[in-house]
């Protein structure tokens, strides 16, 4: 039994393929454990170059297998340093660690000692020390020359603000063996100051040719690595080394798909590190976009067939000579295909930021961006295909990446690899990349030319000619994608009940479009999306038209979640408030809060529409929804404010919802009825760089925050805000103290903003302001009222909303006898009358009846009503942007008004509503009729 650690873990073990060079090795190292010497033998009967390194290393070898291979390369990289005598005693140590390294990790994969992982993560750790050794040794000789401005022994070890970028599999830890390492060289120009920058760039450029020369020249001990320094931006004009702030203007104004995926696997990797993750942090929003980028799909695929006509690649499979990395099935379309589903979904989900190529599958598939199938199919495919890639290049250190050409060759890789079927390993080589392609062709090689799949009629073909012309469809990559999309289409608007009424919704979503790539790529790779978008079409214009203006919503969709379980307030606001703190400034957060809020109203929207929640759970969302908002947002609001302004002044302040706000009853289109209540405790002014009195303070930031909530900015508006319930409407301060809101509410206040207080509740805020609040809402709720008064005040503003607001008639939910606004005015003053803390109609009126104010049938009477008119505002203000009008909807439309009302008929739903009205009204003239006792 052996007792070599490296002897301990053998799997595998390679075949001699020619006996002399095998014979050679058996014989200098007659010495080594069986084990141990099979592979070698087999090794040296393969790969002349990994022989010679044997003969060149033999002593070392002894030593380092006598160990793990961790700790022997560990002892190898700790004399890799920059302390060298001279350039040429560095570039010897450089080039015996590459040797030493190579032999170890070779034999070690060989042998399955090592995975995969373990041999490219052991080249690559050579590659950051050899480069951080180099860059620090010809920076340490720019500074003791006096050639790097400011510069001192001390900063030799950031290397004076100069960083190497690995990129590639270096990056991502995965260098082949024979590899050549992608490297981007900046240095951080915000060091250097006046013309001090150009001496600094100067000599940082003079530091990075000679560290690629010491590191890419070929000397009597070899290379260590060939380094291409070609991945900076705009190479052909660009020196070998860039400023950190050119490289992050070119790619804010010019940065390509194919730079952006090149960024993934990007890694400060020496020199400067933290000015190299400083500069990849501000980079972030050219890599990783804010929406899915599902026009990226389109670039990759573009990228690939640039590559294969370039290295005449086109054709079938064919064993001899096939390129494992860019030919069909290699290594190549794998990285692509995760690469580019990274960049589809990575600027939403930061989990997917990963840079392996393995990680970055399992990632993927852990977020069903990848089926877990494909995810494991891949993986297993891309270690193989890279094992095969090693074999190829240990043979005599080649960077190549094609299988032999010739039968013999073929045998000779079979005999790496330990086996002795030579037809075997072709037969599954075959398969594999067969399957690889066939799995990853489909995703990024749509059909181009799928043909119309129906005629259309005359005023069909009419408004589909008009499509080219609108904005979405005037760029060439628009137009190529939506041409393979249309059919599919148009196929689908046909299937829609009213497929006319379908096709002109639709065409007003494409008309309001700003641009198309994007989405119509998305459609390609979603096709449910478009079933989505159709049945949209068909039933809710409003929502089609939202689209239009919005179409970034759709990436909640198919980000995950979409159709889960109805989170809750307190989970939105978490949610909300944790995205908000990531962005970098207050005008992102506002953006941010507004995609974030679209995205949830076009969900509850969805779901509505779909029949998953009725119209009732619909109120309650949207209403979590605004709160969860102005939660989150609140705080946002005022620590911008405070940053100027000091912290609010005495016990700060507290927002209050009102209307159907208060009352948690919002529709599609509410506005948000709001006051701001604050606590001033005395006088004294803020505490800021310009302070402010507590009323001017408070005015200022409510001001503030109806901006944040209201004003039109990239992503739009989150809500329109109402603020005419606050003391005094119009006429009053925008923020009121709670003194002066009990003193008007006690001496000043109207019957009808004493009804409108029975539906406030706080929704943020001091918590001592909120309480202050509800003590001021519970004395204002007790106080002794005349119900003889109350009520003919009521009946007051009964005649003047019937003199003054002409309804939509039936089917105007809101306005008329017995309609919303008629039934809540008699419920509130039963609220008032009877100091019922209960805010919303139902349960007022389950008040009214258990008082004894209502009878049983009154209060059904105004429930059925109010029930009713609810469901039909809830969906009226889903489906269109006015008046309710039956025969405008069309059929998708009036199946989901009649759903959520429950009428078989239009007709009937008219006489319903009509009927339920009447019951109501007559209900609500008894009530008002009889005061209570």
């Amino acid at each position: 039994m052996s007792h070599s650690p490296f002897a301990a873990r053998i799997t595998r073990t390679p075949i001699p393929f020619e006996a002399d060079p095998a014979a050679e090795i058996d014989t200098l190292f007659a010495d080594q454990p069986a084990e141990v010497r099979e592979v070698l033998v087999g090794t040296a009967g393969c790969a002349p170059y990994l022989k010679g390194l044997m003969e060149t290393q033999a002593d070392w070898l002894r030593d380092a297998l006598s160990a793990a291979p961790e700790d022997a390369i560990a002892k190898v990289l700790a004399k890799v340093t920059p302390e060298a005598d001279s350039d040429s005693v560095l570039r010897v140590t450089l080039r015996i660690a590459k040797q030493r390294i190579a032999l170890l990790a070779g034999l070690a994969d060989l042998a399955g000692v090592y995975t995969l992982e373990q041999v490219t993560g052991a080249l690559t750790d050579l590659a950051d020390r050899a480069t951080g050794a180099a860059m620090q040794f010809q920076v340490a000789q720019e500074i003791r020359r006096g050639k790097l401005p400011g510069m001192t022994q001390d900063d030799i070890a950031s290397a004076g603000g100069l960083v190497a970028l690995a990129m590639g599999k270096m990056g991502a830890h995965e260098l082949n063996y024979s590899s050549d390492i992608d490297l981007i060289m900046l240095f951080d120009d915000s060091k250097f100051e006046g013309s001090d920058f150009h001496d600094a760039r100067a000599s940082h450029v003079r530091a990075t040719r000679k560290m690629s020369a010491m590191l890419s020249e070929l000397t009597a001990d070899g290379y260590v690595f060939r380094t291409d320094l070609r991945l900076r931006p705009d190479p052909a004009v660009t020196p070998v080394c860039v400023s950190m702030e050119a490289a992050e203007r070119y790619y804010e104004s010019l940065g390509r798909t194919w730079e952006r995926a090149a960024h993934i696997k990007a890694r400060p990797c020496a020199g400067d590190i933290a000015a190299g993750q400083a500069y990849l942090t501000r980079l972030r929003p050219f890599i990783w976009r804010k929406h899915l980028d599902f026009a990226a799909i389109q670039d990759a695929h573009d990228m690939r067939l640039r590559i294969r006509e370039h290295k005449g690649l086109h054709g079938d499979i064919t064993l001899p000579g096939h390129d494992m990395k860019l030919g069909r099935g290699g290594i190549r379309e794998i990285e692509f295909f995760t690469q580019t589903r990274q960049i589809i979904a990575g600027g939403r989900d930061e989990t997917l930021r990963v840079r392996g190529t393995v990680d970055g599958l399992a990632a993927l598939a852990e977020k069903d961006w990848v089926p877990q199938d494909v995810a494991q199919i891949l993986t297993r495919h891309y270690r193989d295909h890279r094992e095969v890639e090693h074999r190829v290049q240990m043979l005599r250190d080649a960077q190549t990446h094609d299988l032999p050409s010739t039968d013999a060759g073929f045998d000779r890789l079979a005999r790496m690899m330990g086996e002795g079927d030579t037809a075997a390993l072709k037969s599954r080589l075959h398969a594999a990349l067969s399957q690889v392609h066939s799995v990853t062709e489909g995703f990024f090689a749509p059909d181009d030319d799928a043909p119309d799949s129906r005629a259309l009629t005359e005023n069909e073909a009419e408004i589909v000619s008009r499509w080219t012309t609108y904005p979405c469809l005037r760029s060439t990559r628009a137009v190529r994608i939506f041409k393979r999309l249309k059919p599919e289409l148009l196929t689908r608007l046909a299937d829609a009940p009213k497929p006319y009424d379908a096709l002109i919704q639709f065409d007003g979503f494409l008309k309001r479009l700003p641009a198309g790539v994007q989405l119509f790529s998305l459609f390609e790779a979603n096709p449910t999306l478009v079933d989505l978008i159709v049945d949209i079409a068909a039933t809710a214009p409003a929502l089609a038209a939202y689209l239009g203006h919005n179409a970034q919503v759709l990436d909640a969709v198919i980000g995950g979640g979409f159709f889960e379980d109805w989170p809750g307030v307190t989970a939105l606001e978490v949610e909300l408030s944790t995205r908000l703190t990531k962005l970098p400034d207050y005008e992102a957060r506002l953006d941010g809060a507004r995609r974030w809020m679209k995205e949830w109203h076009f969900r509850i929207g969805v779901h509505l529409l779909r029949g998953l929640i009725p119209a009732g759970e619909a109120g309650m969302q949207y209403s979590d929804l605004a709160d969860a908002v102005i939660r989150a947002l609140w705080p946002v609001v005022v620590d911008n404010f405070a940053a100027k302004h000091g912290v609010p002044p005495g016990a700060g302040a507290a927002i209050i919802g009102m209307g159907s706000m208060g009352a948690r009853t919002l529709t599609a289109a509410s506005d948000l009825d709001l006051i701001v209540i604050y606590d001033p405790r005395g006088e004294e002014a803020s505490e800021g760089r310009r302070p402010l009195a507590p009323r001017a303070y408070y005015a200022r930031l409510t001001q503030a925050f109806l901006t944040a909530l209201s004003a039109p900015m990239a992503e739009g508006r989150l809500y329109e805000v109402d603020m005419r319930l606050r003391p005094s409407g119009r006429q009053g301060p925008v923020a009121t103290s709670i003194d002066s809101f009990r003193a008007y509410q006690k001496d000043e206040a109207w019957t009808w903003e004493h009804l409108a207080l029975t539906r406030a509740r706080v929704i943020t805020g001091s918590a001592s302001v909120a309480t202050a609040f509800d003590a001021a809402r519970a004395e204002v709720m007790k106080f002794d009222r005349d119900p003889a008064k109350i009520l003919a005040d009521v009946i007051d503003m009964r005649s003047r909303i019937a003199e003054t607001k002409t309804g939509g008639g039936t089917l105007d939910a809101k306005l008329g006898a017995g309609h919303l606004q008629d039934v809540e005015l008699v419920v509130q003053a039963v609220a008032l009358l009877s100091s019922d803390a209960a805010r919303d109609p139902a349960s007022q009126i389950a008040h009214g009846v258990a008082s004894g104010w209502f009878t049983a049938a009154q209060g059904r009477a105004m429930a059925d009503s109010h029930d009713l008119m609810w469901r039909l505002q809830a969906v009226s203000k889903l489906l269109s942007e006015g008046p309710l009008d039956l025969d405008a909807l069309g059929t998708g439309g009036q199946d989901l008004l009649l759903r959520e009302t429950g009428a078989k008929t239009g007709e009937a739903l008219v006489e319903e509503l009509e009927s339920k009205a009447r019951a109501a009204a007559r209900a609500i003239d008894k009530v008002l009729a009889s005061p209570p006792a």
